[in-house]
């Protein structure tokens, strides 16, 4: 055997066949997936014990178990646990989301802020604070924000495929018109705050910048449940995506209808999406940042969903954890995002430039 056959034979990772699923093993990928679920619920545990009343890690993981003390229980289940989880669905919600439209438009930049979604979601629910006027709480009670911006958020993703569809979604064209739906939604939003009365301005601006104050248990059970359905609808149509890595070519060769399951991906992604922004507002760049660190933590050529998935959560709850604890002044979790999102969004855009430049 030649030199050559024995690094392409040590090249290919050993698989794994379970009946009639298989599977390549990637032990390093294996390694980071656990690393990244330990350091999550490091993360999580450390935010439930930060507050007023310091409670310890051990006895934070103790309560979680249901062997703490009748006060820390309180404080930890009523009162913090419901923020943090919904930091902790939320984030995997935007991971998993940006990872599948990055993967479907094989774009680094094809995240749900850029294509508009989150824009839409946070127009409608503008729509229903400011439109109300004077009867604002009593629709917003009625109705809820969250409700509207998981329409808002469907719709708008809805929009944007019809638009970019011909004869098959193109990556580039679909973020062109993204980007082109997002930039009416922020106008939409914009017109809507210049002429709303100003208390529904300022209850309107505290939304769009995206926060976990004040989540309740309901609100997280909802966006809980929604998160776990989708993520079984997206990891029994990721087995039919993976030949699609190749071409649409040779996945039609293999038997996969390719229309189908892209359209099936990119209807999940646009509503878990919708989801994270009806529990926390657009919460911006998670979808973005994560995926892309998770794929250069794995070592893996398309955004890895499960991975992209923990490294939105461990984002948001520790952007959160800064934003109220380590900051002089407690701001929404949605500034922090941002502050570490836009540098990365620059730093793609010049990756991008570079490799044009390149060929």
């Amino acid at each position: 055997m030649t030199d050559a056959a024995t690094d392409a034979k040590r090249s290919v990772a050993p698989g794994v066949r379970l009946g009639r699923l298989s599977f390549v093993w990637r032990p390093w990928m294996v390694l980071i997936t656990l690393l990244l679920t330990a350091a999550t619920f490091l993360v999580f545990c450390v935010s439930i014990g930060v507050g007023d009343f310091p409670i310890g890690l051990s006895r934070v993981i103790a309560t979680i178990l249901g062997r703490g003390e009748q006060v820390d229980e309180f404080v930890i289940m009523d009162l913090r646990m419901p923020r943090a989880l919904a930091g902790l669905v939320v984030g995997v919600a935007l991971g998993v989301s940006g990872a599948i439209t990055q993967s479907v438009a094989r774009n680094p930049l094809a995240s749900p802020d850029i294509l508009g979604i989150t824009w839409g979601a946070g127009a409608v629910a503008v729509f229903l604070v400011t439109v109300s006027g004077g009867t604002a709480t009593a629709v917003v009670s009625s109705v809820g924000l969250s409700a509207a911006a998981l329409a808002g958020g469907l719709g708008t993703g809805l929009l944007v495929y019809f638009l970019a569809w011909r004869r098959g979604i193109d990556g580039f064209r679909l973020i062109l018109i993204g980007i082109s739906v997002s930039a009416v939604m922020q106008a939409i939003t914009t017109w809507l705050l210049v002429n709303a009365d100003i208390r529904d301005v300022a209850r309107a601006q505290v939304w769009l910048v995206g926060s976990l104050d004040n989540r309740s248990w309901d609100e997280v059970r909802v966006a809980l449940w929604c998160t776990l359905v989708l993520m079984v609808v997206v990891a029994a149509a990721a087995f039919q995506f993976k030949p699609m890595h190749l071409g649409d070519e040779v996945a039609a060769g293999l038997g996969v209808r390719h229309s189908r399951v892209r359209a099936l991906l990119l209807l999940c992604a646009v509503l878990l999406a919708a989801v994270a922004v009806s529990a926390a507002g657009p919460v911006a760049f998670v979808a973005l940042v994560a995926p892309q660190v998770a794929m250069r933590l794995v070592r893996h050529p398309t955004p890895p969903m499960v991975a992209s998935g923990l490294v939105g959560a461990l984002l948001l709850i520790g952007s959160d954890l800064v934003a109220r604890a380590v900051l002089p002044i407690s701001l929404p979790v949605g500034v922090v995002t941002a502050a570490i999102g836009g540098p990365f969004l620059v730093y793609l855009l010049v990756r991008a430039n570079l490799r044009q430049t390149d060929r």
